[in-house]
């Protein structure tokens, strides 16, 4: 069974699909079952991945890492994700280059979490 806002990943194509909608049966792609991705929260290196959200005028600003995650064309963020405490989305992709942050205009005390996506790391989320 399915959980909303969970995110599979296709291990032969890369298609990356994320939950809407809660329901039975399999995720499938390319003939074989997608893989959940875990949501990692803690790194060795502690620095890279996981984001950090800080409070801004407008609202919230997300940042990849306390050091900042490398953009290059190999290694980068694909995307910056929120949850909200009240069930809201909001999502911005990235490309290798642009800086490893998000600005959201919400307040920060209804983030419920933030994640994001590097290409070769995963899926990681705040604590």
């Amino acid at each position: 069974m399915t959980e909303k806002n969970q995110i599979y990943k296709c291990e032969i194509c890369g298609n990356i699909i994320e939950v809407l909608h809660e329901a039975g049966g399999q995720l499938v792609c390319c003939g074989e079952p997608m893989k959940l991705l875990e949501e990692n929260t803690v790194e060795a290196s502690l620095e890279k991945h996981v984001p950090i959200l800080s409070e801004t005028p407008q609202g919230v600003l997300i940042q990849i890492g306390s050091v900042p995650h490398p953009m290059e064309e190999k290694h980068y963020i694909e995307w910056i994700e929120i949850i909200t405490k009240d069930g809201k989305t909001g999502r911005k992709f990235l490309n290798p280059g642009d800086k490893p942050e998000a600005e959201f205009f919400m307040p920060l005390d209804n983030i419920l979490f933030a994640r994001e996506y590097c290409n070769l790391h995963g899926l990681w989320k705040s604590k």
